[in-house]
């Protein structure tokens, strides 16, 4: 037979080979909504037990929000479970149009269409937009989804040194021969935390007749004063061409995603976008409860408020307490560990203290560059917070990582 005992062997040898390092990624049972006190099993097996969580997206603490689960609930009533269908043959329902509008009015953009997911409005919207005849340059930290985008596109593919504007402005200068020049970048950077220079790329694409895209997953809800994303942090609203951005996130967390901008843009992604053309429309239940998050973060920036403040308590904590830290002002806080193992056995340790969080590593993030990402919610109170930190403080001293720079950590540890 085709899948012989010899190929089955072989992938047996590099499963063990990944658990034996230490570097397995095991499966984490919540048995609860997902919210900040959250029951979790893990290992698989054991029984569950309450933890705090610190590891989601949850960024406006809206998952599991009463409005939102209510909208759901009305939206499974009034318009049904699920479309059978994409969206310009039987896909389209009126709250799906509602939706785009509301985004489109939130993001202070020309038009938005909707998408399964954040990383299928990153597959189809270079490839309905650019031709061979042109380049796009992306940020070399770019999310995986935009980088597998760009793959299906027949543009040039170019890139520049991770917010490098003056290697950015090198590039566009050496693909001024291309029809189109198209700027690529994450809006906040989801490893890292740090933001684009939005404000300089949007002068670079003025100076040098360039398109630009910002990927805004990350931040959209609870970025820049309003909540509206990296853009309005920037001060460029108006000047970006096209957003992609999650509803999976800030935005209620459950899925779908759009790309949202220039009219002529939008429109070619409903005419050409793949993933738009051949994948089923979002489900009305989601539809339903996005439109109740869009009227939620319109009507107050109490949430986003409360959040930065947040954000600010946790790192200045952290800081306190020794811990090498990306710099930063989002709500993504990465400890650096910089050996993978040692990322995974704090993480476990963490566990055992009630808090959730994950070790990130190679490939997720680059080799050498382990760590913790903490993340932090508006739903997080400051009796969460504080036991956090005691954990994290009481964890860090049993590895004597506390007080310690990134060449002592790995000279203790190794990459």
């Amino acid at each position: 037979m085709a899948y012989s005992e010899k190929v089955r062997s072989a992938y047996k040898e590099l499963i063990d080979g990944i658990r034996n390092d230490g570097l397995f990624k095991e499966e984490r049972y919540i048995h609860s909504e997902q919210g900040i006190e959250i029951k979790v099993e893990f290992p698989a097996g054991s029984e569950p037990r309450d933890v705090l969580n610190f590891c989601a997206n949850n960024y406006l603490g809206l998952s599991s929000h009463p409005d939102v689960v209510k909208a759901a609930h009305e939206g499974l009533d009034t318009r049904g479970y699920g479309m059978s269908s994409v969206r310009f043959i039987c896909g389209t329902q009126d709250i799906h149009r509602e939706l785009e509008e509301k985004l489109t009015a939130f993001l202070e953009t020309e038009d938005t269409v909707l998408f399964a997911s954040c990383l299928d409005a990153n597959a189809g919207l270079f490839e309905a937009v650019l031709s061979a005849d042109d380049v796009m340059i992306a940020d070399r930290l770019v999310h995986a989804s935009v980088v597998d985008g760009m793959r299906l596109c027949p543009a040039k593919h170019d890139t520049f040194k991770h917010s490098n504007m003056e290697h950015l402005e090198k590039k566009l200068q050496e693909h001024q021969d291309a029809r189109y020049r198209m700027i690529i970048t994450d809006g906040v950077f989801s490893m890292d935390g740090d933001m684009a220079k939005l404000d300089v790329i949007c002068d670079l694409a003025d100076k040098y007749d360039a398109m630009v895209v910002v990927d805004d997953s990350h931040a959209t809800g609870f970025i820049g004063k309003r909540g509206k994303g990296t853009h309005e942090h920037c001060g460029v609203l108006g000047r970006v061409d096209a957003i992609t951005t999650t509803l999976g996130k800030a935005l209620g967390g459950a899925s779908g995603g759009c790309v949202s901008g220039r009219s002529e843009l939008v429109e070619m992604c409903r005419q050409r976008a793949r993933p738009y053309l051949f994948s089923n429309t979002m489900a009305p239940v989601v539809v339903a409860a996005a439109n109740k998050v869009l009227d939620i973060i319109t009507a107050t920036t109490e949430r986003r408020d409360k959040l930065e403040a947040s954000t600010k308590y946790w790192r200045e904590g952290l800081e306190s307490a020794g811990f090498d830290l990306k710099a930063g002002d989002t709500p993504i806080v990465p400890v650096m560990l910089y050996n993978a193992k040692l990322a995974q056995d704090m993480a476990r340790d963490l566990f055992d203290e009630g808090i959730y969080v994950i070790g990130f590593f190679f490939p997720v993030v680059a080799k050498g560059q382990a760590r913790i990402r903490t993340q932090i919610s508006a739903a997080h109170e400051k009796e969460h917070l504080d036991k956090a930190l005691e954990a994290f403080t009481k964890i860090g001293a049993k590895y004597d990582i506390l007080g310690k720079s990134k060449d002592d950590i790995i000279a203790k540890y190794g990459l």
